[in-house]
């Protein structure tokens, strides 16, 4: 180990996480400190490097060529720090960490974890709410559930559940919904994120999604549900975003007719790990509850 006494332990970190995380400032919030500590790190460690990690440009911070490797590998090394740690935890095997995206985390997964820790209390959950999709072999991610079309490289890929999709609104609004055209006169609930078409449930019923009407335009699906409920309009939705909401009579689902996208559910582990019996379990008791959720 020749090379490390060259650099700060403090600044690798600065330079990993500024990396990983895409901007100064997000990488300030996640180790804790300013903006300017994080930017003074990186700037010290290049220059004990004697070469550029990033770049400065009018829009941000950005790694170079070089930087891109040099962070890939101080990802590698410092996961490997942090295993290291982990193994001095005698609890460590009874801590299961699911990486999952924000809004099925708390509409649905996070209402129904009292029932998967009455059945397991020797395990401790740790839940990491986040949009994109960190490597299980990079991270201490033990599972991580998305939304997608199942094709992420270098990982185990678990079908869970096709995404249907359906409109649902307040029984206020419904009350006016008696056949899938009226949806076209309704006040419709967009999302500005979504990449899921209205078009996907109308085109099957001979009807255009440019012939909805105007309607409220967020950009989170949680809150188009909030909405809905509060009565603005008709959102198309999907099962576990709507399925609690539906079941306690805040929103009703007009039609019987439902739409399969081309995304699913998927259950994300490693494929080099051995898999270890909590992750089984917690695959066993998700499956349960979605079924469940199909039955009621």
């Amino acid at each position: 180990m020749k090379h490390l006494p060259r650099v700060h332990l403090n600044g690798l970190r600065a330079v990993e996480a500024v990396g990983r995380c895409g901007s100064l400032s997000a990488a300030a919030e996640e180790l804790g400190v300013s903006v300017g500590a994080v930017s003074q790190q990186v700037i010290k460690t290049e220059a004990q490097l004697g070469a550029a990690i990033f770049e400065r440009t009018g829009r941000g911070i950005r790694p170079t060529t070089l930087g891109r490797q040099f962070i890939e590998r101080l990802g590698i090394g410092f996961q490997t720090l942090d295993t290291a740690v982990a193994m001095t935890r005698h609890d460590t095997d009874s801590v299961l960490t699911i990486s999952v995206a924000p809004v099925f985390a708390s509409k649905w997964l996070v209402p129904r974890l009292t029932r998967y820790t009455r059945a397991h209390p020797e395990t401790k959950l740790r839940l990491e709410a986040a949009i994109g999709l960190a490597h299980p072999d990079s991270t201490d991610i033990d599972l991580a559930i998305r939304v997608g079309e199942g094709n992420w490289p270098g990982v185990k890929v678990e079908h869970l559940l096709p995404q249907e999709v359906f409109p649902v609104c307040a029984p206020s609004i419904a009350k006016a919904l008696e056949t899938p055209e009226d949806v076209l006169t309704a006040p419709i609930i967009r999302d500005a994120n979504s990449n899921i078409e209205w078009d996907v449930w109308l085109k099957p019923l001979g009807l255009d999604e440019r012939d909805l009407a105007e309607g409220d335009t967020f950009t989170d699906a949680a809150l188009c549900l909030d909405a809905a409920i509060a009565g603005q309009g008709v959102m198309l939705a999907w099962h576990t975003l709507a399925h609690d909401a539906l079941r306690a009579g805040q929103l009703v689902a007009p039609f019987r007719e439902r739409a399969t996208t081309r995304f699913s559910y998927w259950l994300i582990t490693s494929q080099n790990r051995p898999e270890p019996a909590r992750v089984r379990d917690f695959k066993v008791w998700l499956r349960d509850e979605i079924a469940q959720m199909l039955a009621e």
